[in-house]
């Protein structure tokens, strides 16, 4: 499994447990909304720089980020919509 597929399961699979949409995460880590889809889609190329502030806005360290996942499923959308800020 190459890193940018164990990159787009495990940055959704976390952003999806969390209830954070891809443009409530893409804010709390300081990029762009489409940046986060691109990853998830795996044709965007984030920096380390980027990895950090996702990792840090989903409360994980950089190397969960990377890790092997359990599946190779990636999790499903959540519901459409905007999700409410806590």
């Amino acid at each position: 499994m190459n890193v940018r597929l164990k990159l787009a399961i495990n940055l959704r699979r976390l952003r999806v447990e969390r209830g954070l949409s891809q443009e409530r995460l893409a804010a709390d880590a300081g990029v762009d909304r489409t940046f986060v889809g691109g990853i998830e889609r795996q044709s965007e190329n984030p920096s380390i720089d980027v990895l950090d502030r996702l990792a840090a806005a989903l409360s994980v360290e950089v190397d969960t980020l990377l890790q092997t996942p359990a599946g190779d499923e990636i999790p499903a959308n959540l519901k459409v919509g905007r999700k409410p800020r806590n």
